[in-house]
């Protein structure tokens, strides 16, 4: 049987180390790498949410013009990531006290309990605690 899984997601932010702090830092992700590549004045700058095993997020700094332009705006407004928690309610109050601003606070829906946040950059995310058993995380932490 065929076995694929989208590994990484590219989101565009304005600075390495501001993104950092955010993800790191009040997100409480883990930093997988972080590589510089002189040679496009980049860095290959990877994190993932606490124990993730396939999920990850590449925080690429736009470089043009236009990049710039999508930085917080990748979807036109629509949620744009699904963060999974095994505890959305603990999730939520964390995020707060670390200033995390919440567009909708927690509220039971019948696939599950979701609170949406804003990222440092305006981009919506939603924080789901799936009802489904088969979607719950597992073994994650």
């Amino acid at each position: 049987m065929k076995r694929q899984s989208l590994g990484l997601v590219s989101l565009v932010v304005r600075d390495y180390d501001e993104a950092l702090a955010f993800f790191v830092g009040t997100l409480g992700f883990r930093l997988v790498e972080d590589t510089p590549v002189p040679e496009q004045s980049k860095r290959w700058v990877v994190v993932c949410p606490p124990g993730a095993t396939e999920s990850r997020l590449l925080l690429a700094r736009a470089s043009t013009p236009e990049q710039a332009s999508r930085i917080g705006a990748q979807t036109g407004g629509r949620v744009f990531l699904f963060l999974y928690t095994d505890d959305v309610w603990r999730d939520y109050a964390s995020y707060q006290g670390k200033g995390v601003v919440f567009v909708r606070a927690p509220k039971e829906e019948p696939y599950g309990t979701v609170a949406v946040f804003r990222d440092l950059y305006g981009n919506l995310w939603d924080l789901l605690q799936p009802a489904e058993p088969h979607l719950r995380l597992r073994g994650g932490g």
